[in-house]
């Protein structure tokens, strides 16, 4: 694994990554929600780069793993600003973004602010909109009034010994960056990769998510028994062979 860097941002927090040079066009990994840049799927990427010659960045959001802040002062906005900030600052050139969960919302951001820039976009159990869509819909009415009134949520994880914490201001902010009310056009081909096991987003989503995609080309690959994170060796095989195929 390559040396922790530190990128700082104008709050005086930091952004943690982890950049290996190489051929264009760069590989970047946006993880998911409270997950991190040390996760399986972007480990076994930059094996892959550093194996391959190619240029790759992984780098954690505010809050998350080793970058500094408090998580709840995270929201979907400010997470763009961080993912923008690292884009923009440690690459060149074409890209192809790899989006985990809540980074495939992400990268979806970035696609949209970046289109000139990229050269392909590969989602994994995508899930833009999920404060809304998800999160909110899947509220009881108490626990929604408990969020509006405390302004947090705490719920156990399946991932984690800590409880994740949901704020009142992460799905007010998140209502600035919804996708799938319309049209999103892309320059560049964009493969969908979903578990039909997902117990945390519905393998259907990425269908509806395709269907909202104008690109080049659009392929959504469904895999039996996967679960959320597919990080199985032949998960990751998958993964990095369609990545191989868009970086050419």
């Amino acid at each position: 694994m390559g040396r922790v860097e530190r990128l700082q941002r104008p709050d005086g927090n930091a952004v943690a990554y982890v950049k290996t040079d190489g051929r264009r066009p760069t590989v970047v990994f946006l993880g998911g929600f409270r997950s991190d840049m040390t996760g399986t799927k972007a480990v076994a990427l930059e094996a892959w780069a550093r194996e391959s010659g190619r240029a790759f960045l992984r780098f954690d959001y505010l809050g998350h793993g080793q970058s500094s802040g408090r998580f709840e002062d995270g929201t979907i906005g400010r997470w763009l600003d961080d993912s923008l900030a690292a884009i923009d600052q440690l690459t060149s050139g074409p890209l192809v973004l790899v989006g985990s969960s809540m980074g495939g919302w992400l990268s979806l951001l970035v696609a949209r602010a970046r289109p000139q820039r990229l050269a392909g976009l590969v989602l994994i159990a995508a899930a833009p909109d999920f404060t809304e869509r998800m999160l909110l819909k899947g509220l009881t009415a108490g626990d929604r009034a408990a969020l509006e009134r405390d302004g947090r949520l705490e719920r156990p994880s399946q991932y984690s010994s800590e409880p994740s914490v949901f704020t009142w201001k992460l799905i007010e902010e998140g209502r600035n960056h919804l996708l799938l009310d319309s049209k999103l056009v892309l320059p560049c081909a964009v493969c969908l990769l979903h578990g039909q096991s997902d117990p945390d987003v519905p393998w259907e989503y990425s269908l509806r998510i395709a269907a909202h995609i104008e690109a080049p080309e659009v392929i959504t690959t469904l895999i039996k028994g996967g679960d959320h994170r597919l990080s199985t060796p032949d998960d990751i095989a998958r993964l990095i062979a369609t990545v191989e195929e868009l970086t050419g």
